[in-house]
Parts: structure tokens; C-alpha cells; sequence
């Protein structure tokens, strides 16, 4: 009787066995970097190269971020994109007509959490401090020609690749 029973069972074990399996490969070391490529990193970028192939954009989403937050770099073929993302009294809030909770509008202590000490958070999802993220291109950058604009809280920045990145059309030479 028993044996039978085990029987109907195989199913259930069989699928119990599957599970524990994907389970434990997807916190596996070796599952890992492909369970962090959809990780979120700040800030979100948008990358392409432009149509006729001498550039590459970058795009990246920086909402109220000031130039003066941010440092934009390039060595070789990477470009970082670093700064500090302050939030309320921190950013100076105050100064555009808004305040923190609890400041009176006063802009805080100016110790940089401002009207922010003491309150109860209910939901906080926007985060704050010091950020870097950087992006590999399959080239060299020509550094001397990069531009970055920030507009509307969104970072464009333009990369000509370098002359050894660009095709060269080859002379052919008769044969002998």
C-alpha cells in the first residue's frame, strides 16, 4: 500500500524537486550577474549610436538635479556620470516656495535633512546621497569633443568616437 501511495505521489515530488532547483540557481553565485543585468541603477540611461555611426548619446534621467551636482567624465572608452542627489531642505526646497514636512518653511537646521528630521515616514521611495554610474562603450571616446546638456532633469550627452574608433576606407592595390 505504501509503495502505491508513493507512486501517486511522483508528481508532486518530481514538481517539489523542480522548484527547489530553480529556486536555488537563481540565488546562485553564478545565476547572479544575469539576476543584477535588470537591477535598478541611478540613473535610468538610454544609449545609442547615432546613424551614421561617429557618436554615441547617452541619455540620463536626473530630475532635479542641478549641472553643479553633477561631474561628467570620460577616460578611454567609459563615461561616468557621478553627483549627489539632495531631496527637500537638503536641495533647498525652501528656496523655490516649497518645504519639508514639519520646517515652517524655514529651510531646516542646514544640517541637510532640514524639515526631514523627525517626521514619520509613510512611504519614502526617492532616494538620496552620493551616486556614480558608468558606461562602457565598445570604442574610444574622443574626449576633447564631448558635450553634455541637461535639460528638463534629463543629461544628454554626446561622444564622438575617437579617429582609431572610426572605418577608414582602404586603398586596394593591384595584384601581382
Amino acid at each position: 500500500m505504501f509503495p502505491r501511495m508513493l507512486n501517486e505521489f511522483a508528481p508532486v515530488f518530481r514538481l517539489h524537486d523542480e522548484m527547489t532547483r530553480m529556486v536555488d540557481s537563481f540565488f546562485d553565485d553564478d545565476a547572479a550577474p544575469a539576476a543584477r543585468r535588470y537591477a535598478a541603477a541611478y540613473p535610468a540611461v538610454n544609449v545609442w549610436e547615432s546613424a551614421d555611426g561617429s557618436a554615441c548619446h547617452v541619455e540620463a534621467e536626473l530630475p532635479g538635479m542641478r549641472m553643479d551636482d553633477l561631474d561628467v567624465s570620460v577616460l578611454g572608452n567609459q563615461l561616468t556620470i557621478a553627483g549627489e542627489r539632495k531631496i527637500g531642505a537638503a536641495a533647498g526646497a525652501d528656496a523655490a516656495g516649497q518645504s519639508g514636512p514639519g520646517d515652517g518653511g524655514s529651510g531646516g537646521s542646514g544640517s541637510g535633512g532640514g524639515g526631514w528630521q523627525g517626521v514619520s515616514w509613510l512611504r519614502r521611495e526617492r532616494g538620496q546621497g552620493r551616486f556614480a554610474r558608468t558606461v562602457a562603450l565598445p570604442w574610444e571616446i574622443d574626449a576633447d569633443h564631448v558635450q553634455a546638456r541637461l535639460h528638463d532633469g534629463v543629461l544628454t550627452v554626446t561622444l564622438p568616437k575617437h579617429e582609431s574608433a572610426k572605418p577608414r576606407k582602404v586603398k586596394l592595390l593591384p595584384g601581382t
